[in-house]
């Protein structure tokens, strides 16, 4: 199982801005990365994802304030959000489909998430 390293988040004020990264060492390749999110009591659901050409997906709560970028050669990517809310206060999961060794069929794997909470 890949360990996902997951960095970023903690305690931000409303308006300002946070950056999540999320890695993947030891793999062949990345198919696609990114990241969820679950408040409390919600569902989790889709902030952000990349495949490795680059094609990204947002949320439409999120887009317009919300960039993910991928580092192929790191097995990284990152999402920087800007203008955030207490909207976005939750638990954010990194989620990656990747592919281990070149012989390896493709799997997933979710991060253990990190904490990110706006205050008002």
């Amino acid at each position: 199982q890949v360990q996902l390293v997951e960095s970023g988040g903690g305690l931000v004020q409303t308006g300002g801005s946070l950056r999540l990264s999320c890695e993947a060492p030891g793999i062949f390749r990345i198919n696609i990365m990114g990241w969820y999110r679950q408040a409390t009591g919600k569902q989790r659901e889709l902030v952000a994802t990349i495949t490795s050409d680059g094609t990204t997906n947002y949320a439409d709560s999120v887009k317009g304030r919300c960039t993910i970028s991928i580092d192929n050669a790191k097995k990284m990517v990152t999402l920087e959000m800007n203008t955030v809310e207490p909207e976005d206060t939750a638990v954010y999961y990194c989620f990656a489909n990747i592919r281990r060794s070149p012989i390896a069929t493709n799997s997933q794997t979710w991060g253990q998430g990190t904490q990110v909470t706006v205050s008002s």
